[in-house]
């Protein structure tokens, strides 16, 4: 049995929720190996509704789910999601879930600053959730964070706290801000110790015993490749890597256990907060399938961006990444659509482009070439198996597959966790 990694391959908001929900029930670890809780999943199980933005999908199943050293941890969001999901009948505890004690930890600190940067950005805003994620990474590269570990040992944290606080206080000092309340950050970490030390453990070594006795190991990506920091269009990115290679130096297991990539992929194109988007529609198809997608997001409620299939930067992701399959989700949004586009090149000043440019001008400039489709009247919506769907949208399925040079493992036709076709089994391929 394989190992899979889900990634997002687009700019996050694929549906990675439902798909790593559906994969989660058949397997018996879940881990979150990057990111923060500005990764945003929804899942639908029979008439509830799970908002998750930190705890993996498993933990909705009781599967075991882990959250990795990879992970940036808001031990106050993480308290407040638990009790959210326990209010709803979900049990959590250290046996179902576990926790990296090397996790470097979100502060308020952090939150405040990402607040700062981005008012004081303008026009050159980025768009962050406002959540402490880049901050709280630049800690963690700069050799300052406060991790997990250290909530057992509040009492000798005066070195840390210097060096954190050094840097810290020149900066809030640069937009006129008081320095850091040292004793007050003492405070609310001694309050919040005891909740988060009970799930802290050395997740590496109880992977290392789940692969060993052969378990099955799902590991959940947060955003989407689109998003990763070296990738992604830069600056427009989140703070760490989003692709399948992350798995392994976000969980603590070695490459050779992330097994199957599986990349989620929208029947369409979305994307949240600034940035460059060459298929983005601002007419009426395109608030038609923002309308129809229900295209807010989970995490910050903001209206997503919409526009056509861009096989060209699918295509990028999933090589970048090492995609062996895509899961295709929401193709029940395209019902009704006289015609479809796929875009399946660029033209940048005159030249023909088959990749995206690395520079956020060229990228500003980019032009789709489209190709268009026969859409299809009848509905999509609740099919489970190919039999089910219209010709056209079978054949617009197979020219996604063709164009992205990946084959499809999974359809979604909508969020229900059994209203999927299953092409290809991950956990067995």
């Amino acid at each position: 049995m394989a190992n899979v990694t889900v990634i997002g391959a687009q700019w996050g908001d694929e549906g990675k929720g439902k798909i790593v929900d559906w994969l989660a029930s058949r397997a018996d670890a879940v881990v979150r190996f990057q990111g923060g809780h500005n990764a945003g999943h929804t899942l639908v199980v029979r008439d509830q509704v799970y908002k998750l933005s930190l705890l993996p999908s498993g933990i909705v199943t009781g599967t075991l789910s882990i959250i990795g050293n990879g992970v940036v941890l808001d031990p106050w969001a993480l308290q407040t999601e638990v009790a959210k999901l326990e209010s709803q009948g979900v049990t959590i505890t250290p046996d179902n879930f576990a926790l990296a004690d090397n996790c470097a930890l979100i502060l308020p600190m952090h939150r405040d600053l990402d607040g700062l940067r981005e008012t004081a950005a303008g026009s050159g805003k980025i768009g962050t959730t406002g959540r402490g994620i880049g901050p709280a990474y630049e800690d963690k590269v700069g050799r300052r964070a406060i991790r997990v570990c250290d909530l057992a040992h509040l009492d000798k944290m005066d070195p840390q706290l210097d060096r954190l606080c050094a840097h810290h206080d020149a900066l809030l000092a640069g937009f006129d801000q008081p320095p850091v309340d040292r004793a007050k950050l003492l405070e609310e970490l001694r309050e919040i110790a005891p909740f988060v030390l009970q799930f802290a453990q050395p997740v590496w070594k109880r992977l290392k015993k789940v692969r060993k006795a052969g378990a099955r190991i799902l590991f959940e990506g947060a955003q989407g490749v689109l998003l990763d920091v070296d990738h992604g269009t830069y600056p427009f990115v989140t703070s760490s890597n989003t692709v399948s290679g992350t798995a392994a130096s976000g969980s603590g297991l070695g490459p050779n256990s992330t097994g199957f990539v599986l990349g989620i992929v929208k029947a369409y194109t979305t994307r949240v907060g600034s940035g460059p988007f060459p298929t983005e529609l601002g007419d009426a198809d395109g608030q038609r399938l923002g309308e129809r997608g229900h295209e807010f997001g989970t995490v910050t409620g903001r209206q997503r961006r919409c526009g056509w299939f861009d096989a060209v930067l699918v295509r990028q992701s999933c090589a970048i990444s090492g995609v062996t399959g895509i899961a295709l989700t929401k193709v029940d949004v395209l019902d009704g659509f006289d015609t479809v586009k796929i875009c399946t090149g660029y033209r940048l000043r005159g030249k023909i482009m088959d990749y995206f440019p690395a520079h956020s001008a060229d990228q500003a400039e980019v032009e789709p070439i489209y190709e268009e489709m026969d859409g299809w009247s009848e509905t999509t919506a609740g099919a489970r198996s190919w039999a089910d769907l219209p010709a056209n949208a079978i054949k617009y399925i197979q020219r996604i597959q063709e164009l992205i040079e990946t084959p499809v493992a999974l359809v979604s036709t909508s969020p229900e966790r059994e209203d999927t076709i299953l092409v290809r089994d991950p956990f067995i391929d």
